[in-house]
């Protein structure tokens, strides 16, 4: 019987949860902790970190853990690279629930760039209205460009004000809409969009609406990653956990 931890923290870690306890068995979806009020769920929830790559290598052999599902944040770099090296060493089948990158379409008016330093350097210049769609944990790092006014939408309120001089805080988690995300790009005149490539539909509405207002985007692309098995829908993992071996994987 397959014994299965989940590491979640996104809306594919809680569509697997709800078919993992349709179908029974034994399995645990692990938070980071980031989150003051995450979704209830269906399966018991961990909250907090494991201790690196050697933590969470104990953590799956002290609680007989067979298939680890890695269902984290596409830029949760840290987390998937200690996932794959942990399940190697405590030799547990290892998958990445995931979402596949956004690509551009006619109209978009991207500029890639590697990582949030990049991305604070391509806002050098004069004052605009900049919409930082990233969540807290990178914000302060734009304080380096303190010209601009900034729109930040974070998913709770947080415990100390963001490290910026002029900005200005929604609090709103989604999925989010092409319509409601108009209003909001038009309503603070936001002239350049900052985001993560974190693919899926939840987010995607502001890159439709900074398309439809012809504003520009500041894309910031995944970071590499060690190689591993990726699938990009819940089903795909219970079809991995019920004839992953058949298939070699």
């Amino acid at each position: 019987m397959s014994n299965i931890l989940v590491l979640g923290g996104t809306t594919e870690a809680s569509a697997l949860a709800v078919l993992l306890a349709a179908r029974g068995g034994d399995a645990v979806l692990s938070y980071a902790g980031r989150v003051a009020s995450p979704r209830a769920q269906p399966i018991p929830v961990r909250v907090g970190g494991f201790g690196g790559v050697e933590g969470l290598a104990l953590y799956l052999g002290d609680h007989g853990v067979t298939h680890l599902v890695d269902a984290t944040h596409p830029f949760a770099a840290r987390m998937s690279a200690n996932a794959v090296l942990a399940a190697d060493r405590a030799g547990v089948r290892h998958i990445a629930l995931t979402r596949p990158p956004w690509s551009p379409v006619a109209g978009d008016r991207w500029t890639h760039v590697a990582d949030i330093e990049a991305a604070v350097t391509a806002l050098a210049g004069p004052s605009r209205r900049v919409m930082l769609a990233l969540g807290r944990m990178q914000v302060d790092a734009f304080a380096a460009q303190p010209q601009h006014d900034y729109l930040l939408r974070f998913v709770d309120v947080p415990d100390h004000p963001p490290g910026l001089p002029r900005h200005h805080l929604v609090v709103d988690r989604g999925p989010f809409d092409l319509d409601g995300d108009l209003r909001l790009l038009e309503a603070h005149g936001i002239e350049v969009v900052v985001c993560k490539n974190a693919g899926g539909t939840g987010a995607q509405a502001k890159l439709g609406a900074a398309r439809a207002l012809g504003v520009p985007v500041i894309m910031i692309d995944r970071p590499a990653l060690p190689a591993r098995l990726e699938v990009h829908a819940a089903e795909d993992v219970l079809h991995w956990l019920d004839h992953g071996a058949d298939l070699g994987v």
